[in-house]
């Protein structure tokens, strides 16, 4: 049991030494003439080492945020079972994601790099639409699930897509603006708060 435990932190540790390394690169020299070779030799691991973490570059950028994507549906129906009401069961949501990114080793600084990159990169922008269309059909679908009696599949995919719009566009005004982590973290709840506000008043 201990053994396994030092295997977690280890990995956890090589994951953001990854993450950290890719991200000052990309910003430095481009996403584009970064080798996953230099990213390797950054983090000090091996090139194999890297791939036994991620498959390519848009890994380095994506992988924390499919773990913590894949959490999201099942953090909702526990929520939802604890006796939650869906506005509130949303907002829960939220602050346990923004809770996670501020403690990971990565934390929201590097999180908002991430961000940056992917705003600014063609290829990363393409995979982060597919991957926000993704998560937001699953929580709509796990929302209705969770609620049927507030919400039809269409009713719940709108309200998802309210609140994760409200989102995005605030926090792309704030790095529009060079905004800080601290601003970008509020300014999320912000979102997400007047989000529910408005799904509270349309349910009822």
């Amino acid at each position: 049991m201990v053994e396994s435990g030092l295997r977690e932190r280890r990995k956890s540790r090589t994951r953001a030494a990854l993450l950290h390394a890719a991200v000052e690169l990309f910003e430095r020299q481009g996403y584009a003439e970064t080798t996953v070779a230099q990213v390797a030799e950054a983090a000090g691991v091996s090139t194999k080492t890297l791939f036994n973490y991620v498959s390519g570059k848009e890994d380095l950028i994506f992988a924390g945020r499919l773990d913590r994507i894949a959490d999201a549906d099942e953090l909702l129906s526990e929520f939802a079972a604890s006796g939650a009401g869906p506005a509130q069961a949303l907002r829960m949501l939220l602050d346990r994601i923004v809770a996670r990114v501020g403690d990971e080793p990565a934390g929201m600084a590097l999180n908002i790099a991430q961000t940056r990159l992917i705003t600014e990169v063609p290829e990363l922008r393409s995979r982060a639409l597919l991957l926000m269309q993704e998560v937001q059909r699953k929580t709509g679908a796990t929302l209705h699930a969770a609620y049927p009696d507030k919400f039809d599949a269409l009713t719940a995919a709108a309200a998802v897509g309210s609140l994760f719009g409200a989102i995005q566009s605030a926090v792309l005004v704030v790095l529009d603006r060079g905004g800080s982590a601290e601003e970008v973290m509020d300014v999320i709840r912000l979102a997400g708060e007047q989000a529910a506000a408005g799904l509270e008043r349309t349910i009822g």
